[in-house]
C-alpha cells in the first residue's frame, strides 16, 4: 500500500519510482488505483501517469469521480457507487496472482473515507495484510502528520514499511534537513528514500534510469540514508 500524509505530496511520482525500480530489478509490477478523483472519464489519471513514467506495468482503476474531493463525497455528488475495502482487496489479490509486486495507491491520506460507513485505505490494508509505505513532504509540519499516520497504522495493527520523502527540494531549508533525522525518530519507521523535486517532469527514460537511486534497497533501489544525511547536514 502506498499512502500519503496528505494530498499533492508526490505519492503518484513515488509510486512510479517504486514501479520503475522494481521493473529494473526484473519484477513484474501491477498498480491498483482504487479511487481516482478529480479526473473526467477520458482524463489522464494517476495510473496512466505511472505507466508514462515507469514503463510497462499493469494498471487497474476501480472507480473514477470527476470532482477533486474525498472519494466518499465525490461518489455521492456524482451519484456513483463507492468502492469497498473488500473490493480493493479482491482486486489486489487477483493482480497478485500474476505479478511479483502489486502497488495499491491510495487517495490522499491513510484515513480518507471511501464510503459513508467510514471505510478507508487502512481497512483495505488490513484485509490484504499488506505493509504500508508512507509518502511524506520534506518541510515544516511533516513531523506531526507523519507521526499521526504511523500512529494510526499501529493502532490498527498494520505494518508500516517506511517513509519516502515525496519531493526533496533542490535547495532544502533547515527544517527539511533536520527532518531527515527526525522523521524516523517521530514515526518509528525507517527512511527509505527521497524523490527529488520535479522528478515527475523528467523525460520518462531519464526518470526510469534514475529511479533506483532515489529508493533504498528494501524498495529495489540503491539509495543510502547515511550518505544522504551526510550530503545534507542540519
Amino acid at each position: 500500500m502506498v499512502s500519503g500524509t496528505g494530498t499533492e505530496i508526490g505519492k503518484t511520482v513515488v509510486t512510479s519510482a517504486l514501479a520503475a525500480a522494481a521493473l529494473a530489478a526484473g519484477l513484474s509490477v501491477a498498480v491498483l488505483k482504487p479511487a481516482q478523483t478529480g479526473v473526467g472519464p477520458d482524463g489522464h489519471g494517476d495510473a496512466a501517469e505511472v505507466v508514462r513514467l515507469a514503463g510497462p506495468v499493469t494498471t487497474a482503476e476501480l472507480v473514477r469521480y470527476p470532482e477533486p474531493l474525498a472519494p466518499d463525497r465525490a461518489a455521492r455528488r456524482a451519484g456513483l457507487p463507492t468502492v469497498s475495502p473488500a473490493g480493493i482487496a479482491e482486486a489486489a489479490r487477483s493482480l497478485a496472482l500474476t505479478h511479483d509486486l502489486v502497488l495499491v495507491e491510495g487517495a490522499g491520506g491513510l484515513l480518507v473515507r471511501f464510503d459513508e460507513a467510514g471505510n478507508t485505505l487502512a481497512d483495505a490494508a488490513r484485509l490484504i495484510g499488506a505493509p504500508t509505505l508512507v509518502v511524506a513532504p520534506a518541510g515544516l509540519g511533516t513531523l506531526n502528520s507523519t507521526a499521526l499516520t504511523a500512529e494510526a497504522l499501529r493502532a490498527r495493527g498494520l505494518a508500516g514499511l517506511g517513509v519516502v520523502i515525496g519531493s526533496w527540494p533542490a535547495d532544502p531549508d533547515l527544517a527539511a534537513r533536520c527532518n531527515l533525522a527526525d522523521l524516523p525518530a517521530v514515526s518509528d519507521l525507517p527512511l527509505l528514500g527521497a524523490v527529488p523535486e520535479g522528478a515527475g517532469a523528467l523525460d520518462p527514460a531519464a526518470f526510469r534510469a534514475a529511479a533506483a537511486a532515489w529508493l533504498a534497497p528494501a524498495l529495489h533501489g540503491t539509495w543510502s540514508e547515511p550518505s544522504f544525511l551526510a550530503a545534507w547536514p542540519a
